[in-house]
């Protein structure tokens, strides 16, 4: 299947039509993944513009490679986490940004990488965005090695799931006599874990606890603030930051940020409220039900 048909970009034309693209803008797009909103980004450029985009998965880079192939700005596809972005740009010889966009969502080449990310599939459960094999703290280290309290607090925190003491026992409890090594297994015991009524509900039982796993091995929420620190350290006056969130733990680490910076004067939210899929987005894709748009603009002062 082609790669436009695996992954439709979400908010797509709310968030380009809210960077306000110029021709000779020069653009990061912190999460490459399937590369639609890049297309849309560099069609928007002119000679006079430059892109550069960013992700960890060395399989999304060739994509975005391939997608941007013809397209008329200056191209760097950067393989790096995008916390580091300020500090990659300036490798490039880069000292400002005009915009940037942080899509947190996710694809379905992610789902299908074979790391663990999925529930549904027996997979090494990994869960590290890195395609490198062996690249640091994987979901088996935590749920084989991490104390039961701090599995629980995990769980709650980074996963708002309201029987996480529950699932962090089972979990202690099944590795003691089987260690941990793919997704459907893990699955499995969070599943038996929980009451029987909370089996059944709209939500797979795991999906909570996964999304827990998963922003803990990327510490996606450090990486996130730094990322987002490091692109508007390197935005011009009248430069704009575009982030889109999937999960409200997402969203107010951003809305606070955003907040603070026009608090402070020093810049001004374009979007009081965060804006959300219309209608015929959620029709064509269910799966951008959760996501909320943010902008902040750089004051020209």
């Amino acid at each position: 299947m082609p790669a436009e048909g695996r992954h439709l970009p979400v908010l797509l034309h709310e968030a380009i039509q809210n960077l306000a693209i110029a021709e000779d803008d020069i653009v990061v797009d912190a999460t490459l993944g399937g590369a639609g909103h890049s297309r849309a980004i560099t069609g928007q450029q002119s000679e006079k513009g430059t892109f550069i985009g960013f992700d960890l998965d060395a399989a999304a880079l060739e994509r975005a490679r391939h997608a941007l192939k013809d397209a008329k700005p200056t191209v760097h596809l950067v393989k790096a986490n995008f916390r580091h972005l300020a500090s990659e740009v300036g490798k490039l010889g880069i000292r400002t940004i005009t915009k940037a966009l942080f899509d947190l969502g996710w694809s379905s080449y992610q789902l299908d990488s074979g790391r663990g990310f999925s529930f549904l599939r027996d997979e090494p459960l990994q869960m590290t965005y890195s395609s490198d094999a062996g690249s640091g703290v994987t979901a088996a280290t935590i749920v084989n090695e991490w104390k039961e309290e701090t599995l629980a607090d995990i769980i709650y925190g980074f996963g708002e799931e309201r029987y996480s003491r529950r699932i962090a026992k089972a979990i202690v409890e099944h590795r003691v006599h089987r260690p941990f090594i793919t997704s459907v297994q893990l699955a499995d015991v969070i599943k038996a874990a929980v009451p029987s009524a909370y089996r059944f509900g709209r939500l797979h039982p795991a999906t909570r606890t996964f999304q827990a796993l998963r922003i803990a091995v990327n510490d996606e929420l450090g990486a996130l603030e730094d990322g987002i620190r490091g692109a508007w350290r390197m935005l011009v006056p009248g430069g704009r930051i575009a982030v889109i969130t999937f999960h409200s733990i997402e969203d107010r680490v951003v809305k606070r940020m955003f907040a603070a910076w026009e608090k402070e004067g020093g810049g001004k939210r374009i979007t009081r409220k965060p804006l959300v899929p219309s209608e015929r987005e959620l029709a064509e894709n269910p799966r951008s039900r959760s996501a909320k748009l943010r902008i902040v603009e750089k004051s020209r002062r």
